[in-house]
């Protein structure tokens, strides 16, 4: 059955919103007071009035809490119990990030580099006149909240690591340069994704991964059977000197690779055929299509050709997992969630005004992320990993 399309009503709410800047503000707060709502039903197993055996307790009236959003400072009413159970992390979780954005804008103000719109935004949003005393202030707050977050003892296992990096622009004395914005993932032991670690440093190279990988194993990383990566030189060999385990290159990287060595006008039958290379039930059955692709595609694109076959086996590591695992360790795709939040968030400051503000904000996204993940089902299924490793390490180099 077809389905409706509600384009007027969707054109209706964006006239609103664009005749009325207090709307966005009352929706947020409607939705914000709807999920408190909701979590103390859920604290005493009951809604307002209702009997019911699972319940577990009673309200006790509210209390007036404010939330600093991006749309402005809104007040909300926070649900009570008469025991004093009932608790939200909602201000905690929501604030870090907001946190760090806004003042992320705030420095900029306070170093002249902003415009009269960002003064307007961060006064909107702190609620008070800026001072770099009151920015130093909520800063080192923010700080201390992160680094114990960011300094944490990694004490479980985490069989299978993330690592990318991704870059970000910093002013320092008057002059904008790169940041790499270090970031390490971890599926532990129960199947839960976590956020291991965020560092920032100058570059990529082998001794800045091999100092952030270090980093990681002085906190306690142990038991780390699959690192997931792209082909960064430098990350490569910093690797097996520190961490250990076998090495998946990134099979999304890998893919844009290649298509640096084909023309434009490449047949997308031949790239196709390349991707599905990675979608084979086995690794007999990958290197038989592997073969097969390069007998039917070498005349045609050469350059192509000859970097797969130098390259692919390095893509191929996941076939020594289990097959239920595969599609989530063959590419570093679980960090794009994270990228994406963070993206939202920088492109907000464009140029970050110091070195520090960017490592705040980063580390608020991910701390974010994290215990949003540690709330969340397993992502993978950790019993089916014993003893599922059917390669050894120089089949599979």
């Amino acid at each position: 059955m077809a389905t409706a399309k509600h384009t007027t009503g969707t054109r209706s709410l964006t006239s609103l919103v664009k005749e009325d800047a207090d709307l966005m503000k009352v929706l947020v707060k409607e939705a914000v007071q709807a999920f408190l709502e909701a979590e103390m039903d859920s604290c005493i197993g009951a809604g307002p009035s209702e009997r019911t055996d699972a319940r577990r307790g009673y309200r006790a009236g509210y209390y007036q809490r404010n939330l600093i959003t991006r749309v402005g400072t809104i007040e909300l009413r926070v649900p009570r119990d008469r025991e004093g159970r009932f608790s939200t992390e909602l201000f905690d979780r929501y604030q870090r990030s907001e946190k760090a954005l806004v003042l992320a804008l705030a420095e900029m103000y306070i170093q002249g580099v902003s415009t009269r719109k960002v003064a307007h935004i961060t006064e909107q949003l702190l609620g008070e006149d800026i001072s770099a005393s009151m920015v130093s202030a909520c800063s080192r707050r923010l700080d201390d909240m992160l680094t114990a977050f960011a300094s944490r003892p990694l004490e479980t296992a985490y069989p299978y690591v993330y690592l990318d990096a991704r870059y970000e622009r910093v002013r320092e004395d008057g002059v904008v340069r790169s940041q790499a914005v270090f970031v390490a993932l971890g599926v532990d032991e129960r199947g839960h994704r976590a956020v291991l670690a965020v560092e920032t440093a100058p570059r990529e190279s082998e001794e800045t991964w091999t100092t952030f990988l270090e980093g990681l194993t002085g906190r306690g990383l142990s038991g780390v059977q699959l690192v997931i990566s792209d082909d960064h030189a430098g990350l490569r060999k910093a690797i097996p000197k520190i961490v250990g385990g076998l090495w998946q290159r990134c099979s999304v990287h890998f893919l844009r690779n290649a298509l640096s060595h084909a023309p434009k006008s490449i047949d997308r039958q031949c790239i196709e055929e390349l991707k599905r290379i990675h979608d084979a039930p086995s690794l007999t059955a990958a290197r038989t299509m592997l073969r097969e692709w390069i007998t039917a595609w070498q005349d045609r694109y050469s350059a192509l050709v000859d970097f797969v076959e130098s390259s692919m086996d390095e893509t191929l590591t996941f076939f020594a997992f289990p097959p239920q695992h595969r599609r989530h360790i063959r590419s570093t795709n679980v960090l794009e969630r994270l990228n994406e939040e963070l993206k939202r968030r920088t492109k907000v400051v464009r140029i970050f005004p110091n070195q520090a503000s960017l490592l705040r904000l980063s580390r608020a996204v991910a701390c974010e992320i994290h215990e949003q993940w540690m709330d969340d089902q397993p992502y993978l299924s950790m019993n089916l990993l014993e003893g599922a490793i059917s390669l050894s390490v120089s089949q599979v180099a």
